[in-house]
């Protein structure tokens, strides 16, 4: 019989951030983005895939019901007061477990390496701010730092829409109430949670996904409604963020979604975990602050991510950092390699990331600093 405690464990005690399991394969551990088999067990085998599907099913015929309609199956375990966001799909018909690890503590925002403004603007009475980043961009790890930083610090009502939650807070100034999103759980969808914040007099909504348009409706109202409304969104840049909002929408509509977005949007949070020189990960943002030049380039009838990039260079004495300057300050620092740095824009920007890193080492930036 196969010993899952001991896989457990042995992610727990490595700091994987996620565990795989397939059939003939070791357990694979996700661990600073790297893959890492544990050499020292034995390949796992049906009979062994079968067992663990059983342990997360038992005495719960709905679950495996569940799976055999949809072929997959989110849902939460718990060992030794470590909670795991659990995955299980098929492969060739054999069960595929993919288990991530949930941090019981707390983040803290200032152990995420974003520069200060990004406090700042959580602590702004109204408006839509959004984190994006692709997955295992520590979106998530984001929103619950800022709300633990609000929680902290400011009498406020804060609702969190979370599928599904990963952090349990505890209220102490503020009043925090988190509710799961799925079918059987707290609320529905995001998108009804969210309409359902107006009649619940919160001061803060937190969404954990914007999925769809009528999820993005809702936000766009609540932030126009007076509420400040935190949202994730899975983009790799502020550009490409306002881009997805509109295609959420069709062509007639999105000229009033534009002047809706253009005055309730505050900030856009754009993230990137790169590895570093010291094999760890780094933060590297891209935050655009919404300033009049900004919202005036999303009121217009043709959008162009050009002309937003260009804005948020010459924004960075409101807060706003271009993803240039981010990387080129993680180099300075010896925090990642040039070629990490490289590897996340276009060749044709080279040349300017090369020289905003020989600025920077020469001091010609004057007091524009970033963490």
């Amino acid at each position: 019989m196969i010993n899952f405690n001991e896989i457990l464990d042995e992610g727990i005690k490595q700091n994987a951030s996620d565990i795989h399991l397939m059939e003939s394969k070791r357990p694979i551990y996700r661990i600073n983005r790297d893959l890492i088999e544990k050499s020292d067990s034995k390949e796992l085998t049906e009979k062994d895939l079968n067992e663990i599907f059983n342990i997360f099913t038992a005495n719960n015929s709905g679950l495996v019901d569940n799976f055999n309609h949809e072929k997959r199956l989110d849902l939460n375990y718990e060992h030794k007061g470590i909670r795991f966001r659990v995955n299980i799909s098929l492969s060739f018909g054999k069960y595929v477990f993919t288990m991530r690890i949930i941090k019981n503590e707390l983040p803290i925002f200032n152990s995420l390496g974003l520069p200060i403004i990004v406090r700042k603007l959580a602590m702004l009475n109204q408006g839509l701010i959004l984190i994006t980043g692709k997955s295992n961009s520590g979106k998530t790890t984001t929103l619950n730092a800022l709300v633990n930083e609000i929680n902290h610090t400011e009498n406020k009502k804060i609702m969190m829409l979370e599928d599904p939650i990963e952090f349990a807070h505890t209220s102490i100034k503020s009043m925090v109430v988190q509710k799961e999103v799925g079918e059987g759980k707290d609320c529905l969808s995001f998108s009804e949670g969210a309409m359902n914040a107006l009649r619940e007099d919160c001061d803060i909504l937190v969404v954990g996904e914007i999925r769809d348009k009528k999820t993005m409706d809702a936000l766009l109202e609540i932030s126009e409604s007076g509420y400040l409304v935190f949202g994730t969104l899975h983009t790799r840049s502020c550009a490409e963020t306002i881009d997805r909002i509109l295609g959420f929408y069709d062509v007639d509509d999105q000229k009033s979604v534009k002047y809706m977005l253009s005055s309730v949007l505050k900030a856009v949070i754009s993230q990137r975990l790169l590895k570093g020189i010291n094999n760890d990960l780094v933060m590297t943002p891209e935050i655009m602050v919404v300033d009049d030049i900004i919202s005036g380039h999303i009121r217009k009838e043709k959008l162009s991510k050009s002309e937003i990039e260009d804005a948020i260079l010459t924004g960075q004495s409101k807060g706003s950092l271009s993803l240039i300057f981010s990387l080129a300050n993680q180099v300075v620092k010896n925090r990642i390699s040039l070629e990490t740095a490289q590897s996340q824009i276009e060749e044709r920007y080279y040349e300017h990331l090369n020289n905003t890193i020989y600025r920077m080492k020469n001091n010609l930036f004057g007091s524009t600093t970033i963490v």
